[in-house]
């Protein structure tokens, strides 16, 4: 909780804090890339830096952050910094890594609102970073101990024990510890992230969903992303990752999981949004689950429609569930009604149902207001997005 004094200070200069934050963001990563070259080389994914995506996400947390703590000063933010907690983790962000982060940052502030910032300003905003950090800190410190690992130590050596394609732009790697040590712990819907070694000696990373847990491996699946630096990850495992490799990769972190419970659920995807859908569902069938499961899935086609048959198959085995697919452009005969976006309002959606959503913004802005508009709680729908989370901070 900040104090009174700050709260008074923050809540005078939010607006010029948040009307600048779109400036103060680039320049806070263009001082720190510059004094560590290393983050962008070896943390930070280029394909966001490039696009200016994950500048916006900094931003928009920031910004939400603050807000909370002067309107809602009873309460915490924790659906967001969870979020951003698990995110970090799979990263192998350390608490040591905060203050570098802080200097730069207002370092960043001072230089865009100039004289705005006296002294008890920047006083009452450092309260406020350090809010963020140090809970950011502990939730992290138990994400750590739960994984059984060192702050910030998180990628391990697999091995590559199997490689599928599943369409043209989609492939799944099965994994193993090289070491041979039992696999580590996760929950249907996370995701880890992949570090490998590019031509120009980065070491990058990229997150990606367990899209089914085989008993002996870590499964995940990797859509070819045109464009660089945007797929430079992807085009490395597609065309140099063989059975038999090895990759780094981390334990699995992710806090949108399938809730344990009855209650009916709902999984809806979009294109290579199935991948955490399928781990739901593969768990669903694999425990025999009697539990109303509903599947909605959009897709461009047949063809580029990745797990197209597991989801079938996996329907087929739970007592009650069904799928619903639609096809922006269907290669064969296609029900009228099921071509073009995904349309829930001829769906009958139980009551007290959870939903997961995966897939591209508007994708996921479409379904949750029609989730809304059927009845179903904000509380229950719950979103996973591939990159920055541009929706920090906002209900949801």
């Amino acid at each position: 909780m900040l104090s009174t004094r700050s709260t008074e200070i923050v809540r005078a200069t939010l607006p010029a804090v948040g009307g600048a934050i779109g400036e103060i963001a680039p320049l806070f990563y263009e001082k720190l890339f510059a004094a560590h070259p290393a983050l962008l080389r070896d943390l930070f994914n280029r394909g966001n830096q490039a696009s200016g995506t994950q500048q916006q996400a900094l931003a928009g947390a920031i910004a939400a952050f603050a807000t909370a703590l002067v309107e809602h000063p009873e309460t915490r933010p924790d659906a967001m910094l969870s979020r951003i907690a698990h995110k970090h983790v799979s990263l192998g962000i350390s608490p040591g890594q905060y203050p570098v982060v802080r200097h730069h940052l207002f370092e960043a502030i001072a230089e865009v609102l100039g004289d705005a910032v006296t002294e008890e300003v920047a006083a009452a905003w450092d309260e406020v970073y350090w809010l963020m950090a140090n809970a950011l800190i502990a939730l992290e410190a138990r994400l750590y101990e739960q994984a059984g690992t060192a702050a910030g130590d998180v990628f391990r050596p697999y091995r590559v024990t199997g490689r599928l394609a599943e369409t043209a732009e989609v492939t799944t790697y099965l994994v193993q510890p090289l070491d041979g040590s039992p696999l580590p712990a996760s929950r249907p819907g996370q995701y880890v992230s992949v570090q490998v070694q590019l031509a120009d000696g980065a070491r990058q990373i990229r997150q990606y969903s367990l899209s089914g847990r085989p008993d002996d491996a870590l499964q995940f699946s990797v859509k070819r992303v045109t464009g660089e630096p945007d797929g430079e990850v992807s085009h490395h495992l597609h065309d140099r990752v063989a059975v038999g490799d090895t990759l780094m990769v981390s334990a699995p972190s992710g806090d949108v999981a399938l809730a344990d419970g009855d209650a009916p659920v709902l999984l809806a995807s979009a294109g290579i949004g199935c991948t955490p859908m399928t781990g739901m569902l593969s768990h669903l069938a694999a425990t025999g689950s009697r539990r109303r499961v509903i599947s909605v899935h959009a897709d461009r086609s047949e063809a580029t429609h990745a797990f197209r048959t597991d989801l079938l198959r996996l329907t087929e085995k739970l007592p009650d569930a069904v799928a619903h697919v639609w096809y922006e452009e269907p290669e064969g005969a296609w029900p009228a009604d099921r071509t073009g976006y995904a349309d829930l309002s001829r769906i009958g959606i139980p009551a007290g149902t959870t939903a997961y959503l995966c897939g591209p913004l508007p994708f996921l802005r479409s379904v949750r207001t029609q989730l809304l508009d059927a009845g179903v709680a904000a509380a229950d729908i719950h979103y996973e997005v591939f990159g920055p989370d541009l929706w920090l901070g906002q209900d949801g």
